[in-house]
Parts: structure tokens; sequence; C-alpha cells
């Protein structure tokens, strides 16, 4: 097996919109509306179905299931994008067809959150690159500079080279009312702030195939076939791994445990450098979620920088699981840089 990119997405390709977890309630399909003619504006044709919002997933197991094993093995769609993540996506990895899914021809798989929880194992066990970045809700925001939109990487060719870097703010709290204001294009970016190497003061440089997502889901996945970065690393990444986590909104306490579980797992064990994402989740009264990431990591020795832009806190940066990855952190200087090759 190697690692196997999408053809780019050319005007008059179909993308998949679906939501493999939870769909969108109704006071929120404008904001949908909105992202969907953005797609189309740019010259996509956009299908599907699954999208219920009234309860926590947006069909049963089985209809999501069908639905993103179609639209990944149909040669017509080339993309497939979630409007966002939800809870409960674990449901569908013992009704997918992993088989039909290795065999065939790549297409993009995008997302975040509990998307994690399909496209990291997809990675590990088709070949096939996935793309960790904005969902589909939150693609007519404007991009911050230094950053690309998932728009921007799967429309790029096999073989192509970029590098983003932290714009140095962020947002705080709170979240944008899509349904007071379905069309709100500018993030409130109200913080300060980049990197942050938790390990020591040092600058890093490291290499390594990047492999990673949420840490809520995919802790439920360690030590199962649908997560195992180690056979990965010796098919794929004989120079190792750039492994990135990143914390939804679970506190302090549980993110370590989760962290050190699936370090126990040896999720970690090929990492030459970890990211983590910047997060908003709570800290506990005696534990910080640096101080988690320290507690769960700070053993396997290798540099730790967290504060990236791969979580819940906007802006996103896109990163492609399976892609070659180089990141940087020094005075003056912070980057990570992607080959789709």
């Amino acid at each position: 097996m190697s690692v196997r990119y999408p053809r780019p997405l050319r005007p008059g390709d179909r993308v998949g919109v679906t939501a493999p977890s939870s769909g969108v309630p109704k006071p929120l399909l404008a904001r949908l509306d909105v992202a969907v003619q953005d797609l189309r504006a740019r010259g996509y044709e956009v299908v599907g179905e699954c999208l219920d919002g009234s309860g926590h997933v947006s069909a049963p197991a089985a209809d999501r299931a069908r639905e993103l094993t179609a639209m990944l093995t149909d040669p017509a769609i080339r993309a497939v994008v979630p409007p966002w993540g939800g809870e409960t996506a674990i449901d569908l990895i013992p009704l997918l067809d992993w088989d039909r899914l290795r065999e065939a021809e790549p297409t993009w798989l995008v997302g975040f959150s509990d998307l994690s929880t399909l496209m990291t194992p997809l990675t590990l066990l088709t070949g096939t690159a996935t793309l960790h970045g904005n969902n589909l809700m939150d693609t007519p925001y404007r991009v911050s500079e230094g950053l690309l939109s998932w728009l921007d990487v799967v429309a790029a060719p096999t073989g192509h080279r970029f590098t983003q870097t932290p714009p140095g703010r962020h947002r705080t709290v709170g979240f944008d009312d899509f349904a007071a204001f379905p069309d709100v294009r500018e993030y409130t970016l109200d913080g300060r702030g980049s990197w942050t190497r938790l390990d020591g003061d040092g600058p890093v440089e490291a290499e390594g195939r990047l492999i990673g997502g949420c840490v809520e889901t995919l802790c439920n996945l360690a030590g199962t076939p649908y997560l195992d970065a180690s056979a990965f690393a010796r098919d794929e990444a004989p120079e190792g791994l750039l492994v990135y986590v990143e914390a939804a909104e679970d506190n302090a306490y549980t993110i370590c445990r989760n962290l050190h579980g699936m370090r126990l797992a040896g999720f970690f064990d090929h990492a030459n450098a970890i990211l983590v994402g910047r997060t908003g989740a709570p800290d506990g009264a005696s534990l910080s979620q640096h101080e988690a990431v320290l507690d769960a990591l700070g053993s396997l020795g290798v540099p730790v920088i967290a504060d990236v832009e791969c979580g819940h806190v906007p802006p996103h940066m896109p990163i492609v699981n399976g892609a070659r990855g180089r990141v940087v952190h020094a005075p003056g200087r912070s980057e990570l840089t992607q080959t789709l090759g």
C-alpha cells in the first residue's frame, strides 16, 4: 500500500455533501444553503441526502454508511464534505466496506471533529489521503493570512507543496449565530498568540508523514485495527510521523486520560514531533490543557508544539493525513509545509 492522492477538483466536478454524524437543524439550513451556493459559484455540482438535523445523527447508521461509501466510490464525485462533525460517527466503522474503499479511485474526504473517526482510519487502512480542515458550514468564512481553505488543497495536484504559517490571531470565546446571520463571512479573531513549544525552549525542525485528529473521537479507536499508526509508519513512513491531535471540549483530566490511552496503544510510537491544536476546552483545578498533554506525552522525548491552528478554535489550518510534512518552530518563524506525495 502507498499513499494515494485524489485527483484535483476542477469546475464541473461533483461534491458530495453528507453528514456521516450530525445533520443540520432547520434554523441553520440557511447557513447550509450559503455554503452550498459558494461551492456552486466555483462551478461544482452538489449532491447529498443524509442531512437531517432533528436528532444527533442525520439518518440511521446503515443509511449514512451507504451514502458515504457510495460517494467515496463514485468516480463522478471528487470530494465529500460534511456540514460539520457530531457525536457518534463511530457507529459507521463496522458498516463501511473497507475493501471497496481500498479498491476505489481515491476521493477527497474533508472535515474535522467527529469526522476524524472516519478520515484517520480511511488513510491508515486504505492509504487514501484525507483532509483535516474546515467543515462545509465554515467554508464561507474569509481565510486568514498565512492559511489556506480546504478548497485550495483539494484543487492542488499530486506533488504540490504548500506552506502555512500561524496568522497570530484566533477566536477566544463564543460562536457566530448562523440562525440570525447565515451569511456571516468574517471570523471574530479577538485573541493573539502563536505556537508554543511545551517540552523545551529550543528551535524545532522535524519531518514525517502527517496523521492525527480529534482526541475525544480517536481515543475510542485506540488499540483497534482502525487506528494502527505503527503499521502505517512501518509501511509508508519509515522516516517517522508528524502526529497532530486536538481537544474539542473535554476537560484537561479527560484529555490527559485519553492521550495516555492513545500512547499506551502505540499511536505516538513513531512520532518525530507532535502538534497540538489550540483549544478552548476547560482546564482542571490542578491541571491545564497544556499540562495534560505533557503529562501524557512528555516521556516520548520528541518536540511537542501546542496552539497550532488545527482544532476547534478558528481559524483553521488544513492538514492532509498521509502527506509528507515538515514543521519548523523557531524565534520569528513557525510553519508547516506539506507535500502531496
